[in-house]
This record gives structure tokens, sequence and C-alpha cells, in this order.
């Protein structure tokens, strides 16, 4: 069992890289992505199948400890329970149809191996959550998901509506993330070492546990219901999934219609001993549920587009689940998750066909094309809505046409504040004020005298330019060398104030800026070659199109921009881990600004990235230098 748990993992990855390192040809993809998913259906059978016939076992497998140092372990260890079978065979089920169904409808498109290469991506970071054995190992895996949906998003890169949205969703992805890599954080210091999800029934059948860390436990019961609503796209962030929808019909239905969508739920049933155990985290997800029922079905019915109108069917039944969940009806969450995950992925697979039949049918009709609901020829009222007032009716389809006003809610009380505070910050000018830098220099020389006073105030001061440096990169827009210098200079800030804080720490500091300095190293290099013969274009919505001008450097620039955000390709991914729970330990009000900071700092290099590389070279605006 734990070899086949293994090669669920091992052969998406391997398929991955080897698609990467082929030709490009459409044979060779199409003969890879055959072998490698019935290579992975069949693993996955055998492993649900030896599973049953063990007696549907809660099976823990430790394979080895990435890494290891002062009580912090991160251990590659995976868990097979009836949530995970149950994820896992929608996961083989869906992923089959839907390679076979791309070979065909992706015939001859620009992106053939890219779509490959992002699908097989998503694939291994979704097998790595739902066979996650604790909370750092299932981060590691919604952070590749996550990258994943951003790229195909933007798939269809030379228009400029669906790179926004790419970085829209994003940027949803990101601000959840707090919840995560805060959850992950409290859990270490709640639990220590039983924070596995195997343990966490057992650990909190203790009423002493609950009594102990009451306040903990409810903080970390807000952290997990934020992580699961983003993700989910439930109530306040239901806007972004519809215009997650710009992407290949296929992406769209693995992705939003049939499992991605559901991994707020998973978050949820994994952790619900957790939040499950105080009355009012129960009843929040229970609001959360309702709300978005309420407004996502609304909405639907003033979708023009098939596509959002199944978004928001997807996501009326998500918060139907988490309605359930609060109830604590888990068997009937996991059935109701597989019927949502077939029939929406069905539905969106074949939405194509449906319009293209439709518009057959109009072209064939001599005169107007209308499509008559059979309730309303026998003159019933088919809805609530038509029973209501004239005037209610009108102000429910403008409150619905705007989508609950949703995406103005959050960019009000998120983003502008945010932006208009780092409009404000001048980092260059501070950098260059003397009175600043001899102050800094006082404290700097106290503190290395041994002066724990002056340690802990210059821990102040480099921790609040830390975040000013990243609010300074989040609202910049028309300088990709600043904004990449910034991002790095406010990573840098954190190691420092980690060090103050406890010099102890070193070697992890010097871990995750090894993986911070060569991505910032090799992205401002890219980024000279990249613009060395123009200037940047100051409208925010003008797009390079480098990755197809100069496709060597877009990807240089992309894994520059992997490694800088600390994805789980460098050691910066635990380096993030380390300074989080090791300065926190000593001055726990460090854990929320360094947890921002990661955050800012992921949207602020994906815009970069995004401006730079994606669009349509004909459209690319330059300025001349010597004006």
């Amino acid at each position: 069992m734990n070899q086949l748990l293994l090669a669920c993992q091992i052969l998406p990855l391997t398929a991955l890289l080897s698609i990467m390192l082929s030709d490009g040809s459409e044979k060779k993809i199409t003969r890879i992505s055959y072998w490698f998913s019935h290579a992975m259906g069949i693993s996955i059978f055998a492993l649900l199948a030896l599973w049953a016939l063990s007696g549907f076992p809660r099976h823990e497998y430790h394979w080895f400890t990435l890494y290891e140092q002062d009580g912090f372990s991160f251990p590659i260890l995976f868990y097979l329970d009836k949530v995970s079978a149950a994820y896992l065979f929608c996961v083989w089920t869906i992923f089959a149809v839907i390679i076979k169904y791309c070979r065909v409808y992706l015939h001859r498109e620009t992106g053939y191996k890219r779509f490959f290469q992002t699908i097989f991506g998503f694939v291994f970071g979704l097998n790595l959550i739902v066979l996650s054995g604790d909370i750092d190992l299932l981060f590691a895996g919604w952070e590749i998901v996550g990258i994943s949906s951003f790229l195909l998003i933007a798939f269809y890169r030379h228009r400029p509506q669906p790179v926004r949205n790419a970085l829209r969703a994003y940027t949803i992805y990101r601000f959840c993330d707090v919840g995560l890599l805060l959850g992950a954080w409290m859990s270490h210091l709640l639990f220590h070492d039983s924070s596995h999800f195997s343990t966490l029934h057992a650990l909190f059948e203790n009423q002493a546990i609950l009594q102990d860390n009451y306040s903990g436990i409810f903080m970390l019961s807000w952290l997990i219901i934020l992580a699961a609503s983003g993700k989910s796209a439930q109530f306040p962030f239901s806007f972004w999934l519809p215009r997650a929808m710009e992407g290949p019909t296929p992406s769209s239905a693995i992705f939003y219609g049939a499992l991605s969508i559901h991994l707020g739920v998973f978050l949820l049933l994994r952790t619900q001993p957790i939040w499950s155990s105080e009355f009012l985290p129960r009843l929040v997800v229970f609001g959360i549920g309702l709300l978005t029922v309420i407004v996502a079905s609304l909405s639907e019915k003033t979708q023009s587009n098939i596509k959002g109108q199944l978004a928001y069917a997807s996501i009326v039944q998500v918060g139907f689940m988490f309605m359930e969940l609060s109830m604590g009806l888990e068997s009937l969450v996991l059935l109701h998750f597989m019927g949502n995950a077939f029939l929406r992925c069905y539905q969106l697979l074949v939405s194509p066909s449906i319009v293209t039949h439709l518009l057959r049918l109009e072209g064939a009709v001599d005169g107007d094309f209308t499509i008559v609901n059979a309730e309303r020829m026998h003159f019933l009222p088919s809805t609530i809505r038509d029973t209501l007032p004239e005037v209610l009716q009108n102000t429910l389809y403008v409150f619905a046409l705007q989508e609950g006003n949703l995406e103005r809610l959050v960019k009000t009380l998120l983003w502008d504040p945010l932006k208009r505070l780092g409009a404000k910050v001048k980092v260059q000018g501070y950098i260059q004020n003397p009175w600043l830098l001899g102050g800094i220099a006082v404290l700097l020389l106290f503190a290395l005298s041994g002066f724990d006073f002056a340690k802990g105030v210059l821990a102040f001061l480099v921790s609040v330019a830390m975040v000013l440096a990243s609010l300074s990169a989040f609202a910049q827009k028309h300088s990709p060398v600043k904004v990449w210098n910034t991002v790095a200079l406010s990573s840098f800030l954190a190691g420092i104030a980690v060090w103050l804080m406890s010099s102890a720490y070193w070697t992890d500091i010097m871990l995750f800026l090894s993986g911070i300095i060569p991505a910032w190293l090799l992205g401002w290099w890219v980024l000279e070659k990249m613009l060395e013969h123009e200037n940047f274009v100051a409208s925010p919505f003008v797009f390079r199109a480098m990755a197809e001008t100069r496709p060597r450097l877009a990807l240089l620039l992309f894994l520059s921009f992997l490694g800088l955000v600390g994805f789980p390709i460098t050691p910066a991914f635990l380096g993030e881990d380390l300074l989080l729970t090791h300065a926190s330990d000593q001055h726990p009000w460090f854990a929320l600004p360094i947890t921002i900071t990661f955050v800012m700092n992921g949207v602020a290099a994906a815009r970069v990235f995004l401006r730079l590389c994606m669009g349509r070279p004909t459209e690319i605006s330059y300025v001349d230098e010597s004006k």
C-alpha cells in the first residue's frame, strides 16, 4: 500500500517532466499523457482496492523527514482514510476523462504542450493535498494547485481579460493563504508533534486540550474557515470563480466544476475536529454557506454565458456542503461532493456542443429564434421572483446582475487601503535618509553589544520596514525592476528581523535566503535583459508578450518568480515556515506581519510576470528612449 501511495505522487510528476523535456509534438505528448494517466489510474484503483480489502483502515505512511532541527520537522507524510479515498477516486475518474477529451479538443492548439504540463502539475498538487498527512504538506500541494490554476486561467494569453482574471484569482488565493500559513504555525504551537491528521480525532476527545487551549483553537478555526472559503469561492469571495472560466473548457471542468472548487470542503473535512469543537465556528460555516447559496443562486440567473451559470451553480452546491458540514453530516457531504463533481464536469464538457447546436438551430430557422420556458407557456410562475412586486423584482435583478457587489466590497475593504498606503511609502527615500540610517546604526551597535532591549526595538523597526517594503511593491505597477527589488528587500528584512529576535536560528535564516537570493539575482538579470532597449509604459494594462518574443527569458522569469514567492521547489518554502515558527515563538506578534508580507510579495511578483510575459506581440507599445 505504501508503494502505491508513492506511485500516486511520482507518476504525475514524472509525466510533467517527460512532457517538459519532449520536443513538443502532439503525438509524443498524447502518448506520454495516455500511458501516465492510465498508470496513475491503475495505481489509484489498486490502492483503493487494497485499502478496501484491508477493512478501510486509517493508514498513515511516513516516507522520510525532509528537514528537522530544534524541535521543527517537515515530514513527508501520507494519510489515507474515507475522505481522501473519495477524493482520490474522483481525481482518477475525472482526470482520465479530461485527458482523453483534451487530446481531441486541443488538437493543433498553440499551447498544447503548455496545457498538458500544467494539467499534470495540477494533478500532482491535488494528489499531494488529498493524501497529505499534516497541514505543512497540504499547504505545499495547495500552492501547486494555486499556481496551476493561475497559469490555466491565463492560458489564452493574447487576450488581456484572461490575464487580469488570472491575477484576480491568484490574489484571492494568496490572501486566503494567510489562513493556512498562520494555521500551520498555530497547529505546531498548540499540538506540537500531534498535529498529524491521523491523531486529530483522538486528540480532541480529551476535553482538557480544549479547555487549556480554547482561545488558540478558536483562532485556528477562524483561519481554517478563511482558507476554505477563499479556495471554494464562498461568501464573500464568490466573484472570482466565474471569471476563472476564461481558461479552456477542460481546465474549467476539472478545476472549477469538479475538483479544485471542492478543496475548501476537503480542508474542512480534514480539520473537522478543530473547528467543530465549538458552536460559534460551526455557526459561521453554516452562515457562510447560507449566504453563498442566496447570493450565488440569484447571480446565476443573470449570467450571460453558460460557463458562468455553471460556475455559480457549482458555488451554490458547495454552499450547501458547508451547511451540511456544520451539522456534522460528513458522509452526506462526501456523497454530495462526488455527485456534484461528476455532474459539473459533464455539463462543462458538453457546453461547447450545446452552444454549437443552438447556433446551428438559430441559423436554420428563418426568423426569430427564442427559447421559451415550458412553465411560462402555461402561465405559471417559474420562480419565487415572479410572485414578487415589480419594484422588488427589478431590485433583485440589479443585485444579481452586479453579483451582490462582492468584488467591490472585497476590493474596498482589503486591496484599496493597502494600495493607498503602499502608494505613500517611498522606500528609496527612507533608505537614503541619513537620520534614519544613523539611528538604525546606533541601535545595531547596542544590539551587537548584547543589549536585549536594543535588539527588540531594532527587530520591531525592521519588521515595520519589511511590511512597508511589501506595501510599496504591492502598490507599484509601472516599474518591474523596482517592484522586483523591493520584494527581495522585504524578504531580506524578514530574515534580519528574525536574526535580531534570536540569533540562534541563523542556519534557518540562511536556508530561507538560499532560496530567495538566487531567485532575486536571476530575476533581476532577466528583467534587465528584457527591458534593456525600452522604458516601461505607464499604462497598467500594457502587456509585453515576452513569452512569445523571448520565451527563454520568460521561462527564467517564471522560475525566478516561483523562487522569490517561496514556491515548493526552493528552500525558501521551508524557510518561510521556519521563520514563522521560530520568530513567533519568541515574539508572537511577528506572525501576522511576516505572513502578510509573504502574501503581498506573491501578488506583486505575479503582476510583474504577467505584465511582461503575456499579451499579443503585435499590440506591444514601445517608448522611444530618445524622447
